[in-house]
């Protein structure tokens, strides 16, 4: 009968929760780096949270004279102006800052049209005024923040609340990293971002439920045994079917990160680092940080 090919040896006795002194670094570091990230280099908002107007076109010419089509538009007095490539060499995002009313925000589009003529093909208009991105940005924040509860609230039902105070917290630990890889790589953060991290929160909580689940059942099982000893049998009875379930959750979003366009670039590069990340978190993170609770 076939059986398989076993990636990892049943015996497999890692010392995880040993190695917790250099862990514990690595993960203050994923920690508290991009928070300083965030308050000095800042995130690169999207049209969604940032407000004002997102215009794609076309070039008749490829690759895009970038240099000509912002020396047209940034002499119109709209503000902060932004050009950049969009996907293919001739596709080319014009972002106008916010105007300070809806018509100067439908005469900011009339101008560019005017400046840029028939030199281009638009592909489409947003406009997105400071109201609707504002209460975008609280509606993100609210949702991340709802999630985290609903999860501590359930988890510490689930099981206890040491389980659910290490959840939250190693759950945490993902969302700051993911975030420092947005204000690191200055990839645009916008309504997709959010998903992305709940997307991420969903996933990763998946797999730290699967361990604390067989850390009860051993503590059941084995009443005598060292905490420390306990922990590293669970990670390890529970490694190849994390290892597993990693790995092909990654490979399916591997085609969206470097087939997918740019349009869900930063989302799939976003949920391959939080695969990663949230895999590192149960095994170095959430199970460990029981040691101390």
């Amino acid at each position: 009968m076939f059986r398989g090919i076993t990636f990892i040896p049943a015996d497999t006795k890692i010392d995880f929760v040993g190695q917790r002194a250099v862990t514990w670094f690595v993960s203050a570091f994923l920690t508290v780096v991009p928070l300083i990230l965030v308050a000095t280099i800042g995130l690169n908002m999207g049209i969604d949270f940032q407000g004002g107007t997102l215009i794609e076109v076309k070039t008749k010419e490829s690759p895009a004279n970038l240099a000509d089509i912002r020396g047209k538009v940034s002499g119109l007095g709209l503000g902060e102006v932004q050009i950049q490539e969009f996907g293919e060499p001739d596709e080319v995002l014009i972002r106008i800052a916010s105007q300070p009313t809806e018509e100067e925000q439908q005469e900011s589009i009339a101008r560019v049209k005017n400046a840029l003529g028939d030199s281009v093909e638009y592909r489409r208009t947003e406009i997105v005024g400071p109201t609707i991105s504002g209460e975008l940005i609280a509606g993100g924040t609210l949702a991340v923040v709802v999630a985290m509860i609903g999860i501590m609230i359930y988890v510490w039902f689930r099981f206890e609340w040491q389980f659910s105070v290490a959840a939250v917290a190693s759950l945490v630990h993902d969302v700051t990293a993911t975030i420092g890889l947005y204000a690191l790589l200055q990839l645009e953060f916008n309504v997709s971002s959010i998903a992305a991290i709940l997307t991420i929160i969903g996933y990763s909580l998946n797999d730290k439920v699967v361990i604390f689940d067989r850390i009860r059942e051993n503590l059941r099982k084995y009443k005598r045994m060292p905490l420390k000893n306990l922990l590293d049998l669970s990670i390890n009875e529970m490694l190849s079917r994390a290892i597993l379930t990693h790995v092909t959750t990654l490979l399916a979003m591997m085609p969206f990160l470097f087939f997918g366009g740019e349009a869900i670039y930063g989302f799939a590069l976003a949920m391959c680092f939080g695969i990663i990340v949230g895999a590192y978190s149960s095994i170095f993170v959430a199970s460990p940080m029981q040691l101390i609770l």
